[in-house]
């Protein structure tokens, strides 16, 4: 599956869904990720979720959604 577990500094810890965004037509550098090996090749790098081709996931809004009680899934 597409799901990573995030925890930030603070102690704030969730979940984020990758699934609809890296399996969307229009996914972009983000359909590299349809391959678990270059899914698992997650790394933080600055706060953000980043992988080496490129794509990354920004942090404040993973933060307000996972804060919130949610899961965070990016479109």
């Amino acid at each position: 599956d597409h799901q990573l577990t995030v925890e930030f500094v603070d102690g704030t810890a969730g979940e984020v869904n990758l699934e609809p965004l890296v399996f969307a037509d229009d996914a972009g550098v983000f359909a590299a990720l349809r391959d678990p090996r270059a899914f698992a090749q997650a790394f933080v790098d600055y706060g953000a979720v980043t992988w080496p081709n490129g794509p990354d996931l920004a942090p404040d809004a993973m933060y307000d959604v996972i804060r919130g009680g949610g899961v965070f899934t990016p479109r």
